[in-house]
């Protein structure tokens, strides 16, 4: 969640986790690839996405929506077609915190009967919170403190997903 692949030059984020999990021999059969900025999808097809990845990777060019039932709210309309035996990884990372805590918080909730907490894997999330050496770059979107990011990450992982600061 928050998937453009020209964003930060040739190391793309999301590439380097992806190679990550490849050393460990994990191949994902799907990518679900939510980003808001607009990228025409040959560039993304063609030019910017790696081959290895073209069966795999589903590219959505529409914004995230953190309303709970909401068709663009991938933990609703995306996890409830996978079961407990897959491995399922986000990352979010869509550095608007009115979307991104509404989120979290949903996964932390754990859904109907509790089923984020045993259908997510791991979770990445870059937490904007009032971190005065990083001000520069995230301004605006900064809401909460360090300790509201440990106690959300403690949470989680007390629910039994494991929670990684992201990048």
């Amino acid at each position: 969640l928050g998937a453009s692949l020209d964003f930060h030059g040739v190391d793309q984020p999301i590439m380097v986790l992806l190679a990550e999990y490849e050393k460990f021999g994990f191949h994902f059969d799907h990518i679900y690839a939510f980003e808001i900025t607009f990228t025409e999808p040959s560039n993304v097809y063609n030019n910017l996405l790696p081959e290895k990845y073209m069966a795999a990777y589903h590219w959505m060019n529409v914004p995230v929506n953190q309303e709970e039932s909401a068709k663009m709210n991938p933990l609703h309309s995306i996890l409830q077609h996978f079961n407990e035996d897959d491995f399922i990884v986000i990352k979010l990372d869509i550095d608007t915190s009115h979307v991104e805590v509404p989120l979290v918080l949903q996964l932390l909730e754990g859904g109907k009967n509790g089923t984020y907490h045993r259908l997510v894997d791991q979770f990445y999330f870059e937490h904007h919170v009032h971190l005065g050496n990083i001000a520069w770059a995230w301004g605006g979107s900064m809401k909460g403190t360090v300790k509201d990011s440990l106690e959300l990450f403690h949470g989680l992982r007390v629910k039994g997903i494991p929670s990684h600061f992201w990048p």
